[in-house]
């Protein structure tokens, strides 16, 4: 039989962990998966090295897994300020962006990276497609002038000549989405829309004959329009044209074959994603199938549609929740995968024979699956009997069991967007409070992604009104479950979560403490100010301003700073072009002047986002003090 160790009595939220700080700040990041040849490659974004994102390649021929790009490079864009596609790879050449001086370089295997572009400030570039045949490359570009409110999109092509010389092919329209172009050359696919939409609200897939010059002829709209979301065209190896539609009210897979739209596959579920960024990828069409990541419930499944008889195959014995940038050569796919215990990998699997291996790792710590909480997935009543979404992860750690008849203190954790959703994936952020006796509810607000459009929608005019309900109701929902504590409920988020934390703390008295990270917190200011991506976002999400200006002011938590009197901390990136650092001092200056408990953390050298290991580590650190403090929990941990 084997020994039990005995556990620990300790208070809920005191326990030590080795889910430490340090250990969930250290966790690399995946994103855009490519396939070339016989070489799979992806972005590392690397905390240690104060979030500096570098080109990997993993070459199956050798089983050698190297960086491609050197220190001194930081493969990124901010085109649409929130970047993606910031690559491409033709014949083992890598073309990328680089994000300290935005040029477009490229660079074979073995040599120094030669730039494509002039250096050229207001100009950016992404989602790239390599033409050896023209020689040239299509991509997005993004010009800015004086102001942000100057700044113009088009397609462009770059001639791969001494020149560089940069041609718009396409102009006219506020945005423009996945320049692709067909095996044989000829036709250009691209999604392009205009405010006030954004690219979950309606956009249009074109296509367009391409001449010798690379000028788009006969140009087609092939499916979309104002309330149809259409993304991620595609083209298979004999010339079909593959794309994600919301048309049935759920994100499915069509295409365009023999002149006429057609549906892959039925299926109340998501087999796309809100376009936050350029360069996602939910599904890949190789010579035999698609593979395809889709969304039920809130999890990730992967599957494969037959691209001759559209047979449907749900692949449910593979172990993850999270599934993204999905590609495929052959019958293979490969993708990055996670779960609440398994780290972002980069994972190859062979369609046919089903089984998979990782190529690579997000986090290499050993901490024995016992630390880890799972989540359970919940559905709450809200008004009018609907229902809102979230998942519950209970405290979890070998070593401590807590005092009989105590019930836990509760996170309410808030994701941005709004227009995004909750990741059940590997999250140390989120295991650092679950294994220290904290409970947490992961909601997904009416307005959250992946649960169809009409879920969606409900958030439109209702930003700051049924976001904050939500995260009430299902706080109040899980204390009624007996799974936490009422009287002591916290919550965070960031950005979009912030904003809706900071209005948690300011118009209701539910927490007792909140943690928000770079969020929003004057409505009307930030519509004016932010960038050109988001500038009309609230219209949709409020109403259009100025003629809703009363709206704005009404649900603006920086109005209302003085009624926040529970403990607040505010971390903010001191680069953020997203939500400005104004956004934060606003809510700390009034805070401060009214003698109200507030705490500010700034960092230098930080965006929308942390990558830095050493601000990670920082800002959970004083989270957990704040919580601690704020509850009267002595911790265990030094």
């Amino acid at each position: 039989m084997a020994h039990m160790t005995s556990q620990k009595v300790a208070p809920f939220g005191s326990w030590k962990s080795p889910i430490t700080a340090l250990v969930a700040s250290r966790n690399i990041g995946f994103s855009e998966v490519f396939v070339d040849q016989d070489t799979i490659y992806w972005v590392e974004t690397r905390p240690e090295q104060h979030g500096r994102r570098t080109i990997v390649a993993h070459r199956n021929s050798t089983g050698i897994t190297e960086d491609v790009t050197s220190p001194d490079f930081d493969v990124g864009t901010r085109v649409y300020e929130y970047g993606g596609g910031s690559y491409t790879v033709n014949d083992d050449e890598v073309f990328f962006s680089n994000f300290d001086d935005m040029k477009v370089y490229r660079q074979r295997k073995g040599s120094r990276p030669r730039f494509v572009t002039s250096n050229n400030s207001k100009f950016r570039y992404a989602d790239f497609t390599v033409d050896k045949t023209r020689n040239c490359i299509f991509c997005v570009r993004e010009e800015h002038g004086l102001h942000d409110r100057e700044v113009v999109n088009t397609l462009v092509t770059i001639s791969l000549d001494k020149s560089s010389k940069s041609t718009v092919i396409s102009a006219g329209n506020d945005f423009y989405l996945s320049p692709k172009l067909s095996p044989d050359g000829s036709t250009l696919a691209w999604v392009t829309w205009n405010f006030p939409n954004m690219p979950w609200d309606g956009t249009e897939l074109w296509t367009a004959e391409v001449d010798r010059e690379g000028v788009l002829r006969n140009r087609v709209r092939i499916a979309g329009g104002s309330n149809e979301a259409v993304l991620q065209p595609e083209w298979a190896p004999d010339g079909t044209l593959y794309f994600v539609s919301d048309r049935s009210g759920w994100w499915n897979i069509f295409r365009f074959h023999q002149g006429r739209v057609e549906g892959m596959h039925r299926m109340k579920a998501e087999f796309g994603e809100p376009q936050w960024q350029l360069g996602l990828s939910t599904y890949a069409v190789s010579s035999y199938y698609l593979a395809c990541a889709y969304i039920s419930a809130g999890k990730y499944h992967l599957a494969t549609i037959d691209a001759e008889n559209k047979r449907f195959d749900s692949l449910d014995d593979l172990p993850f929740t999270e599934i993204s940038y999905v590609r495929a050569c052959g019958e293979t796919a490969i993708f990055c995968a996670s779960s609440p215990s398994t780290p972002s990998s980069i994972v190859k699997l062979d369609l046919s024979r089903r089984d998979w291996n990782v190529l690579r790792r997000s986090s290499e710590a050993s901490i024995h699956p016992s630390y880890f909480s799972f989540p359970q997935t919940i559905a709450f009543p809200t008004r009018r009997n609907l229902t809102s979404h979230a998942f519950y992860y209970p405290p979890k750690n070998k070593d401590y069991r807590s005092p009989k008849g105590e019930k836990p203190p509760l996170i309410v954790k808030v994701h941005g967007g709004p227009t995004s959703a909750a990741s059940v994936s590997f999250d140390l952020q989120l295991q650092f409070f679950t294994s220290r006796g904290f409970a947490v509810l992961d909601v997904n607000y009416r307005g959250s992604a992946g649960y169809g459009r009409t879920y969606r929608e409900r958030l439109n005019g209702m930003w700051g009104v049924i976001d904050v309900k939500d995260c009430a109701n299902g706080a109040k929902y899980t204390c009624s479950r007996g799974r936490a504590d009422q009287k002591r409920l916290l919550i965070r988020g960031g950005s979009a979560g912030g904003f809706t934390t900071l209005a948690s703390l300011a118009f209701m008295k539910l927490y007792r403490a909140g943690a928000c990270y770079y969020g929003i917190s004057d409505l009307e200011k930030w519509a004016r100010d932010t960038h050109k991506f988001e500038s009309r976002y609230l219209d949709m999400m409020i109403g259009p301003y100025p003629f809703k200006r009363e709206l704005y002011l009404k649900r603006s938590p920086a109005r209302f700073a003085e009624r926040i009197s529970s403990p607040l901390i505010i971390f903010q990136g001191l680069d953020d072009r997203v939500v400005p650092p104004t956004q934060s001092r606003i809510v700390v200056n009034k805070m401060r002047r009214k003698r109200l408990p507030v705490r500010y953390l700034e960092f230098d050298g930080e965006g929308h986002g942390f990558h830095a290991a050493e601000h990670i580590e920082k800002a959970l650190q004083s989270e957990l003090c704040l919580y601690a403090e704020t509850l009267g929990i002595s911790l265990e941990d030094d």
